[in-house]
């Protein structure tokens, strides 16, 4: 497996070897050793998740609040996604921006999301088969949903019109960068 640093210290971009021959493939797609000592950490996950979405789908930029904060090890069994980590640790020099990764099942490539980082991703393909392992479980009182399109995020997204305006109206009401950070503060 080869882990590849993004511009964001502790996301990485993982491409894992792929054995391949006229009966199909077989690569690793997690190996707990070989993971902590490419990260630098222990990492336990307790929670896998599977999202199916069509072409143009933008799910996020979503967050869990401490005690709660999920990391996150994400690929794609079937499909293409740009997917997206934002630093939403308050105290981070790199608080606010963003990193990403075109995610595929022909790649067979992976996003480590570190605690403390919104995630968020846009279909590409027609379809997406997205799973993540995730080192907390879901709690629907921690959760939090940032705007995709907030301007002091200003995420690149790949082509605006692919949109369809497939997007949840729980991710259209959701809140400023600005708005989550002064909540953040008041929670602290």
């Amino acid at each position: 497996m080869r882990f590849i640093e993004k511009n964001i210290s502790g996301v990485f971009e993982i491409q894992p070897e792929v054995y391949e021959d006229s009966r199909g493939f077989f690569f690793e797609s997690f190996n707990q050793r070989v993971f902590r000592e490419k990260i630098g950490e222990e990492v336990s996950f307790c929670q896998d998740n599977h999202s199916f979405s069509k072409k143009g789908v933008l799910r996020g930029i979503h967050y869990q609040k401490k005690p709660f904060e999920q990391g996150k090890l994400v690929r794609v069994a079937d499909g293409r996604i740009f997917d997206v980590a934002i630093d939403l640790r308050k105290d981070s020099t790199s608080f606010g921006k963003w990193t990403s990764a075109i995610l595929c099942s022909e790649e067979k490539n992976q996003l480590w999301i570190p605690e403390g980082f919104g995630h968020a991703f846009l279909t590409l393909s027609e379809t997406a088969h997205v799973l993540y392992k995730a080192t907390d479980f879901y709690n629907k009182d921690s959760e939090v949903s940032i705007r995709w399109d907030d301007p002091n995020i200003g995420i690149s997204w790949p082509s605006e019109d692919i949109f369809d305006k497939n997007i949840s109206d729980k991710d259209l009401d959701a809140m400023s960068l600005e708005f989550f950070l002064e909540r953040k503060s008041n929670e602290l």
